[in-house]
């Protein structure tokens, strides 16, 4: 019987999961289930849970919803306080490397070891004056924001069978398993962050957490224009970065407020491939991959582009799975924009 793992994405107003069926020497994995579904405001701020029991209670619905058939799941690990940096490591085996991260990286982060989740993600070898070293990246969660998420879902009655940073996540989906080659940039903009990430031939290089997101030009609305949360975020829908589209003086300054938030987002993703071209002129990112729901504001595809200098392109995780004859037949629960996290995450020991 083929085994099948869920990934789930736990965001700060949503919950989404995704089931993927053991790909029984099939070339694409196969999506059996996935649904969505929002949570309650102050249940889940930045990327950690606020609110256990209300978690957990969404989790069970959400499991009734979407018709999973598995209790073993991935959890996605993301927010601002979630750290990846280059480090240098003596060459090992990669069991070892991280076993001593506790000893090596001890110096370099901003927390104690003893509150850290500690992994290594290696990405070159090299030589250095002391002999062969690895080269990656160094990731460090705060132990309690992972625990509060295993939690939350263990009390639905699940199973944490892994924890997975969402950018690996975002790369499996969206570049690894879409055969996507060369250097690229994988923005996903969501509710409260923005992830950008580099990645080389499927390798990630580079990673930052920027903390705002669409929630942040909803905000901007509601306090410029004196508007009610429904109204703001459908003024955000409806006109986005388009003054064209805005036939009112109202409707022309809700688009200046949008483009006062956004222009700074625009320039925290412009900074981050920069920092990385300046450090890799012969690796140069060729394009932009753009996913989250805080992504398809209008306009703003063009306006990156714009500044960046790169082709642009809205992407999903359907090159990177088939959906099976259930989701077929009955469709997705949710906004397929919003399931490469979850997708990502359960193709992660999708065998």
């Amino acid at each position: 019987m083929a085994r099948t793992l869920a990934g789930i994405d736990i965001g700060n107003g949503s919950i989404r999961a995704a089931e993927i069926a053991d790909s029984g020497g099939r070339k694409t994995p196969v999506l059996t289930h996935y649904a969505e579904m929002t949570l309650p405001e102050g249940a889940v701020v930045g990327g950690e849970v606020r609110e256990p029991n209300t978690v957990a209670a969404a989790v069970r619905s959400l499991w009734t919803r979407g018709g999973f058939t598995t209790r073993h799941v991935v959890l996605g690990i993301g927010g601002e306080r979630v750290l990846a940096r280059d480090f240098t490591v003596r060459r090992a085996p990669l069991a070892q490397i991280r076993e001593s991260l506790q000893f090596e990286a001890r110096d370099v982060l901003p927390m104690a070891i003893a509150d850290a989740v500690l992994d290594f993600y290696p990405k070159s070898e090299g030589v250095s004056e002391q002999g062969p070293v690895v080269t990656g990246l160094l990731i460090a969660a705060p132990k309690d924001v992972v625990l509060g998420n295993v939690r939350a879902v263990q009390a639905a009655g699940l199973t944490a069978a892994d924890v997975d940073l969402i950018p690996f996540a975002l790369t499996r989906a969206l570049v690894t398993r879409a055969g996507v080659a060369g250097t690229v940039a994988v923005v996903d903009i969501g509710a409260e962050t923005t992830t950008t990430l580099v990645v080389r031939d499927g390798v990630v290089q580079f990673v930052r957490i920027v903390h705002t997101g669409g929630n942040a030009v909803t905000g901007e609305i509601l306090k410029e224009l004196d508007s009610d949360p429904a109204t703001a975020e459908s003024i955000k829908r409806e006109l986005g970065l388009r003054l064209t589209d805005a036939e009112t003086a109202d409707g022309r300054q809700a688009v200046e407020v949008i483009a006062n938030v956004v222009r700074g987002q625009l320039a925290a993703i412009r900074n981050t491939i920069a920092y990385y071209q300046n450090g890799h002129a012969d690796e140069p990112v060729t394009r932009v991959l753009l996913t989250g729901g805080g992504a398809h504001l209008k306009g703003l595809a063009t306006a990156l582009g714009e500044l960046t200098r790169l082709p642009v392109e809205h992407v999903d995780a359907f090159s990177a799975v088939k959906l099976g004859h259930r989701l077929e037949r009955a469709g997705l629960n949710g906004d397929a924009r919003h399931m490469a996290v979850a997708v990502g995450l359960a193709l992660g020991t999708a065998a």
